[in-house]
């Protein structure tokens, strides 16, 4: 999962890319980047690893003029966390300077990649969207966008795109729509951006949201609506609405938070906690998931647990051992509210079980009595292959163990998941609209062979130790 931002007819607009990738940061603290193209056609790029504050400073910058610029933030899920996979690509190309920001997965990126090999072309990173760039490259059509649309035809997988082809600024949502892409209005000039919520902190005005298979090409500060990508079912994530994308923005024509109190509300008529004394969420994602349960169940919300904000979200932290230390860094119990009481814990989800199963122990340790988890999604029971961090069905603990095998595991009292129709119902959707596969099954793409061996490999028994 990444973020990313274009911005195009804005004077400086490395430093509104800069705000906007600010406000995109939880979708990924590996590494964030920045392309910026000045009126001459010159562009200038700079990437780190890290927080978007550890890369950007004033005199970086400063040393980033123009009027167009695109941004990235990044955690890994194809290609290693390394500088070299780091984003925006910037590559020397006939048409004039070719900038790449990419949001998703391509699933058919191996076997492009060996076949772009074995005719010459020589790769600068591991990471799927660099195939991209040898694509566009070595296309034989004439103009630019059909290059790029060239390209495009012959991959298969989730990409939302920022790309700049000299001062030429293009947006595109791959025909499915895995993942979100909004456009604003900022002035003259023009946005796009993930989430509506980095739109909002530079200023601009929200336009539309981009629609599966869109292509908007903006030059100087006109924009053209070109021909869609051939349409295919759309299957947008649902786990974007339950977990990745911030509440304040709106994405899939839906209030984030809204969905999420949702979610709150039908796990409470799913999976009620009688006689429990509070409820209160793992903050952040699940606020509003445990606002929801509280109107609906009547039991009191409480801020049971508080977040240290200086700590990175522990889900898209890219080595595993540093996810178990920093559940106890990042949050802290308050014991006047848990002290003798029977608590109900909300969260978005469970995916490999150790921060869960740490913050019980933080919750029993604060003098809660009874302890009773819920959680707004299903079990997670198989590896995305379009962008979110669920690499083997080893690492799920709910594809290889059964809801009772997962309470005994995370030493609660009772453990409750939200059913898949109850979380469609949520999203006011249906199975025809999302993409649910991480928790049915029920892939929308073929997943190629070498693929699917990497991220299904043999369970492993989760300890108890």
């Amino acid at each position: 999962m990444c973020g990313i931002i274009g911005i195009t007819g804005v004077p400086d607009a490395a430093r509104q890319v800069y705000l906007g990738l600010y406000s995109l940061q939880h979708r990924g603290q590996e590494s964030s980047g920045m392309v910026a193209i000045d009126g001459e056609g010159i562009a200038r790029a700079h990437r780190g690893m890290g927080l978007v504050s550890d890369v950007f400073s004033d005199p970086v910058l400063t040393g980033l003029p123009g009027d167009v610029a695109i941004g990235h933030t990044r955690y890994s899920t194809a290609g290693t966390s390394v500088l070299a996979n780091a984003q925006p690509m910037l590559a020397r190309y006939r048409e004039g300077p070719l900038g790449l920001a990419h949001n998703g997965n391509l699933t058919n990126a191996v076997q492009l990649r060996a076949d772009l090999v074995n005719k010459g072309s020589i790769f600068q990173s591991s990471s799927d969207s660099e195939v991209l760039v040898h694509l566009i490259a070595r296309s034989e059509a004439r103009e630019p966008e059909d290059q790029l649309l060239d390209a495009l035809e012959r991959v298969e997988g989730a990409y939302s795109l920022v790309v700049t082809i000299g001062r030429t600024l293009y947006a595109i949502v791959d025909p499915r729509g895995f993942r979100p892409l909004w456009l604003g209005r900022l002035g003259e000039g023009w946005v796009v951006a993930s989430e509506t919520c980095a739109l909002d902190i530079v200023g601009a005005s929200r336009v539309r949201e981009l629609e599966p298979g869109d292509v908007i090409r903006i030059q100087d500060t006109e924009l053209d609506q070109l021909p869609s990508l051939p349409e295919k079912p759309h299957r947008r994530c649902i786990f974007e609405l339950v977990y990745f994308s911030r509440p304040d923005s709106t994405i899939f024509h839906r209030s984030v938070d809204g969905v999420r109190r949702e979610l709150g509300r039908e796990l409470a008529r799913e999976h009620p906690a009688a006689g429990a004394d509070c409820v209160f969420s793992v903050p952040d994602s699940s606020n509003a998931m445990a606002l929801g349960f509280s109107e609906v169940s009547g039991i009191k919300l409480e801020h049971g647990l508080i977040r240290n904000h200086y700590v990175g979200r522990t889900f898209i932290q890219p080595v595993p051992g540093s996810r178990t230390a920093k559940v106890k860094i990042k949050f802290n119990p308050v014991r006047e509210v848990l002290d003798g009481k029977k608590v109900v814990v909300v969260d978005d989800s469970i995916v490999r079980g150790t921060t869960s199963r740490a913050l019980v122990q933080l919750i029993r340790q604060a003098g809660a009595k009874e302890v009773h988890f819920r959680v707004g999604s299903p079990p997670i029971t198989g590896p995305c292959y379009y962008g979110i961090d669920t690499p083997s069905k080893r690492e799920l603990i709910g594809a290889n163990h059964d809801v009772e095998e997962i309470r005994e595991h995370l030493g609660v009292d009772s453990l409750g998941y939200l059913s898949l129709d109850g979380m469609l119902r949520a999203a006011s959707g249906d199975s025809s609209e999302f993409c649910h596969a991480c928790f049915s099954g029920a892939y929308p793409t073929e997943v190629p062979h070498d693929v699917a061996r990497a991220r299904n490999d043999a369970p492993l028994l989760v300890g108890v130790s």
